[in-house]
């Protein structure tokens, strides 16, 4: 049973609260009948909605989702709506409507994950969906009136693919993405990476003799090696006239979505240009000595503490400073309050990635072409930025992100391709922790805030019992030493490293040796079992 609280606006800040039970469920989206995680008995899961007021503060569209052990590609995501009664663009349209788009397995999580990072799979080849949800189903009718405008608020919820997404016969204003408001840019066609959020203004034609198609297309560049029987397309209908035919979509030459780089805020905020800490992190894909494929951030692969992070924070004193107390390999960072923080990203991966950061929207200041390299700081910055949680990255290209760290609390930093997280392409920003001890308390007793003249939040005791039925620490460094905190000696650790001079196409000739030698043994058994029973 999980329990979520959320504080809506009214007179005084209202309580919405939502009880979920979260268990297995069957369901068949695409026809193929499969178990997936849904709450209360059903699925698709419910959508969150609340409203700005005193706890919530930042309107805009957003998803919830479990990232443990892979779960959301198995069911468990839904949308998160945060409506604003001041929005700028309140007046300009007629009525909202949620579009999520996702891609689709027929297999669960847990074999996927096993076989993904595995010495079976020494070239970390993803896992290809076997096909694409529009409002997790792939006949979705919207009915729609003439002479009307829509707001259609969308969100990829998935897994693997980016999806790129139009409305035969129509144009899109673009109003807000990852929940900031931009100034309205006209688009023909969007491209949403997993994790990405767009408000889009539509507004329907002025007779109703026809449907049209909206068409959700996965980016297959993605995909190492494309099935003969997947279709990365799925349709659903603006429907003006039920008693008209639904068509299908057109066939186009070539993709050209729009530029999400070149939006801007409606806020007009500047650039922060003048950073306090800037750190970079290359990304690249390789194998370690289990002979599996790892995703790393500067040689780190991502693996995780004993203790939660969050907890260490709260448990470790001043020491919460030391970024080496939160583990070797937790690619940990320490913001204080307040910093301007850049974060400069080199792709040393043919492949593109969406990474999203938690706890804030950053400026996307600078934003490569494919094959540019790494970032060498000859670029123009834009007067205003765009901002956003989730940005893509071209392959073998880089980003600059720069973000203010006016939120304490524990943030991670990641690929938001949920096989990637797996695989370690994960940071961990850890922001003002000082400020955080006097604002939020693991202990039974809440501490004073003498800043804020308040007493800080105390973490609900459900957390600490789901921990302890697990055995998960709560105290401590990454290790769970309570003692010395700069005593890391019994750390979770990734595998170790590949014998020096072993490379992945080695790894690639051992597997189908020995499956050759499998296979071979076996042929040899049975030729000999036939000529026993023949003499």
């Amino acid at each position: 049973m999980f329990t979520l609280f959320l504080f809506v606006s009214s007179a005084i800040a209202a309580i919405v609260t939502y009880d979920f039970n979260i268990t297995w469920v069957t369901a068949q989206p695409d026809g193929f009948s499969r178990p997936t995680i849904g709450i209360n008995g059903q699925w698709p899961i419910p959508p969150i909605t609340a409203a700005v007021g005193d706890k919530i503060n930042q309107p805009g569209t957003y998803w919830y989702h479990s990232h443990d052990s892979g779960q959301y590609p198995d069911g468990l995501r839904g949308p998160l709506i945060v409506t604003d009664p001041d929005s700028p663009y309140k007046d300009q349209y007629d009525e909202e409507i949620v579009l999520t788009l996702s891609d689709w397995y027929h297999d669960q999580m847990p074999g996927l994950l096993n076989h993904f990072i595995s010495y079976a799979n020494p070239t970390g080849a993803e896992p290809v969906p076997d096909a694409a949800l529009m409002n997790d189903t792939q006949d979705l009718s919207i009915n729609v009136e003439p002479e009307k405008t829509y707001m259609f608020r969308i969100v990829n919820m998935g897994a693997f693919a980016a999806q790129y997404l139009w409305f035969e016969g129509h144009t899109m204003r673009i109003v807000e993405v990852d929940g900031i408001y931009t100034e309205p840019a006209e688009a023909e066609m969007i491209y949403l990476t997993p994790a990405q959020r767009y408000s889009v203004l539509v507004t329907t034609k002025n007779e109703t003799s026809s449907n049209f198609a909206i068409v959700g297309s996965m980016d297959q560049d993605l995909f190492d090696k494309v099935p003969d029987t997947l279709n990365p397309n799925v349709t659903g209908w603006l429907v003006y006239n039920k008693a008209a035919p639904l068509p299908s979509p057109a066939l186009i030459d070539s993709f050209d979505p729009f530029d999400d780089f070149t939006l801007v805020p409606y806020d007009r905020l500047p650039i922060f240009d003048q950073v306090d800490y800037s750190f970079n992190l290359d990304v690249k894909m390789d194998n370690l000595g289990d002979g599996a494929n790892y995703a790393f951030f500067n040689d780190n692969t991502y693996v995780r503490p004993k203790v939660p992070t969050l907890y260490s924070a709260l448990t470790s004193g001043n020491l919460a400073t030391k970024a080496e107390i939160y583990g070797r390999n937790t690619n940990a960072f320490v913001l204080e309050k307040n910093q301007i923080v850049e974060i400069v990203l080199n792709n040393m991966d043919p492949g593109k990635h969406p990474f999203h950061l938690h706890g804030h929207a950053f400026q996307a200041v600078v934003r490569s072409a494919e094959e540019a390299g790494v970032y060498v700081r000859n670029e123009t910055f834009p007067d205003i930025p765009m901002r956003r949680d989730t940005f893509m990255v071209h392959p073998n290209g880089n980003i600059v992100l720069r973000f203010k760290a006016d939120n304490p609390g524990i943030w991670l930093f990641h690929c938001h391709i949920e096989w990637h997280v797996s695989s370690g392409l994960v940071a961990t920003i850890i922001e003002a922790p000082l400020d955080l001890q006097r604002t939020l308390s693991l202990g039974h007793q809440s501490p004073y805030d003498s800043n804020t003249s308040a007493l800080a939040t105390i973490i609900p005791t459900s957390h600490l019992e789901a921990c302890a039925s697990q055995d998960i620490p709560i105290r401590g460094n990454a290790a769970g030493n309570t003692v010395d905190l700069l005593d890391l000696k019994g750390e979770n650790m990734p595998p170790k490293p590949l014998p020096k001079g072993f490379e992945a196409k080695g790894i690639v000739a051992l597997v189908f040796s020995v499956v050759a030698a499998v296979v071979g043994m076996g042929v040899i058994g049975w030729y000999g079992a036939l000529e026993g029973k023949a003499g």
